[in-house]
């Protein structure tokens, strides 16, 4: 971030926050509330967010529908109004889809990807002008675990949060040069409402040949609902550190079993490789030199 960006108001940061109105969105609004920032907050319903937080010079709570881009827009040019700049955005909405991938019907597909990817760009499509204007900020696109790692029942929201993780990885190359850090933050299970009945979506149809797969995992999400091993509030201290780096990491894993899970496949994606390897490198023309 540009020193003529640091240097207004203190040193404060300016936020955009998605999903600013329940989950991880919340937290962090507080948290860069209570250390003195300013925050956009975006929200299908903004009152929820003044509800939450009362009528504060601090807080811009607008009406984002991640899905409609002119939202976006619109509540960017209010922010920028208030607040001069954004320093901060981070692409927080999304909601979590349970079902095998053959029971995932294309319009229940097609919901969560407008939300958790297409609501994304939009988004980050409206901000990143005013970052390119600044030469300087910093964008936070909220991941799973199940981005880097798929987990059978999450194959489609897994799909929707991989493709999140190679947008972020472009983003960080394209963004670099213009001063503009892009981190795509992975995490494991924490103890949130994602899991609950009015956040998780589940598909319609159920086939009974994957009780053994999807539906033991069915099982499981009730069971741990409310028990994840993450503590929400140490994932926001930790967003908030990642926010005040001055070279942040193009990706962050957040809780033991995030990291647990992504070293036990960094492990089998090596002994793979190695079993394979012959029949990998088999398919190059002879003129190739290795």
């Amino acid at each position: 971030m540009s020193q003529s960006i640091q240097s207004q108001n203190n040193g404060s940061k300016v936020w955009f926050v998605t999903g600013a109105s329940r989950g991880f969105g919340t937290l962090i609004v507080r948290a860069a509330l209570q250390r003195g920032d300013r925050v956009i907050a975006a929200a299908r319903n903004p009152l929820q967010v003044v509800e939450a937080f009362g009528d504060q010079p601090n807080l811009l709570a607008v009406k984002v529908d991640v899905t409609r881009e002119e939202d976006a827009v619109e509540a960017v040019r209010q922010g920028v109004e208030r607040f001069g700049r954004i320093d901060v955005l981070v692409n927080n909405a999304g909601f979590g889809l349970l079902g095998a991938v053959e029971e995932t019907s294309v319009a229940e597909a097609k919901a969560n990807f407008d939300t958790n990817v297409f609501g994304l760009l939009a988004v980050s499509r409206a901000v990143l002008p005013q970052m390119r204007k600044q030469r300087g900020g910093h964008v936070i696109n909220i991941s799973s675990l199940g981005g880097y790692s798929a987990y059978h029942g999450w194959g489609v929201y897994g799909a929707s949060k991989f493709a999140v993780e190679g947008l972020t990885e472009a983003m960080s190359q394209e963004l670099a040069p213009l001063g503009i850090h892009v981190t795509v933050v992975e995490p494991g299970f924490f103890r949130t409402d994602f899991l609950n009945d009015n956040s998780l979506m589940s598909t319609k149809a159920i086939i009974d040949d994957y009780a053994g797969t999807v539906g033991q995992m069915r099982v499981f999400a009730k069971g741990a609902n409310h028990a994840q091993p993450g503590d929400p509030n140490k994932l926001t201290a930790a967003i908030l550190r990642l926010a005040d780096s001055e070279r942040p990491p193009l990706r962050l894993p957040l809780g033991s079993d995030a990291v647990a899970r992504i070293e036990a496949k960094h492990q089998a994606v090596e002994a793979e490789l190695a079993a394979w390897r012959e029949l990998s490198m088999s398919t190059d023309h002879e003129d190739v030199v290795r």
